[in-house]
């Protein structure tokens, strides 16, 4: 990744929660307990799950990726919003910045292609149970379609990286945001970004609305028709259960996605734009691995 000599921005200024700095030791504690609660929970799941046979089966094998997701993407940005509250500068070099807001991208990408096939491999068992077992149970298969989601969720971002990273940055400096990301970014170039914000808009929208968000939807259409033609009423109530948490998930993770990267435009509403990002960034992770982890019945025995 080449970083532009022209730009006379080394560091950028994470402005973050201006109003709230006379709680800010309290919102270090409180993040810092949400913090190790992602990481201890996510990694209990994880070893949990690779450490029970009982409990190796697709869907867990999904869930355990996502649990490795979710510890990735939380270093990434919490422990520099950790360090911010008790910082009055708030600084993050420029080339840091970019690699902070690559590594969110990629990281999020990848998990939205995650609960993309975590749905897949719902409409299977449910729709298409006598054909689950050759589709879904070969390492081969799960493996291929994991690998995938990564190449393809550390790829499409450098094309914001190649695009934005030579851009003349002149000043100001400061991006209203808790992490960087390469929206706030463009907002500091010194030059017409509308064509660079464009390709951030179809990247977004390819990645959410494109290629995820109608699979998801093809996949539950798909469950609740045949859903509704079952006749027993356990039946029903365990085929909704097993795919109420993934619906949560998706609900919560999409619907702060394309709130925050879906739009053409920068939104004048700075705070509520701050507490979506904080949504997307922490809130998401840490309702993972209660969704996942306290409501599902395997992995709780087994805990």
């Amino acid at each position: 990744m080449g970083f532009s000599n022209s730009s006379n921005i080394y560091e950028i200024v994470l402005v973050g929660f201006p109003n709230l700095q006379q709680f800010s030791m309290f919102l270090f504690l409180s993040l810092l307990c949400i913090y190790l609660f992602i990481i201890a929970a996510n990694i209990i799941i994880f070893f949990v799950i690779q450490r029970q046979p009982s409990l190796h089966n697709p869907m867990n094998f999904f869930i355990a990726v996502l649990s490795c997701l979710d510890i990735c993407y939380t270093s990434v940005t919490i422990p520099k919003m950790l360090a911010d509250l008790l910082d009055e500068e708030k600084k993050i070099s420029f080339p840091g910045c970019i690699l902070q807001a690559y590594v969110v991208h990629s990281l999020g990408a990848s998990e939205c292609y995650i609960l993309t096939i975590m749905g897949y491999d719902r409409y299977l068992a449910i729709c298409k149970p006598l054909q689950y077992s050759s589709i879904m149970t070969t390492r081969i298969c799960i493996f291929f379609l994991v690998v995938d989601c990564f190449v393809g969720g550390f790829l499409i971002p450098l094309i914001e990286v190649v695009l934005i990273s030579p851009l003349p940055f002149c000043g100001p400096n400061r991006i209203e945001n808790v992490f960087c990301d390469f929206l706030p970014l463009l907002s500091l170039a010194c030059t017409d970004t509308k064509f660079y914000i464009m390709v951030e808009f179809c990247i977004a929208l390819f990645i959410l609305l494109i290629i995820s968000l109608p699979l998801i939807l093809f996949s539950y259409i798909s469950i609740i028709h045949v859903i509704l033609k079952m006749k027993s009423k356990i039946g029903r109530r365990k085929a909704f259960s097993t795919c109420g948490a993934h619906l949560m998930v998706v609900t919560l993770f999409f619907g702060s996605a394309a709130f925050i990267y879906v739009r053409v435009s920068e939104s004048s509403f700075v705070d509520f734009d701050r507490t979506v990002s904080l949504t997307y960034a922490v809130f998401t992770p840490l309702a993972n691995p209660v969704i996942y982890g306290l409501r599902n019945q395997e992995i709780k025995k087994s805990i």
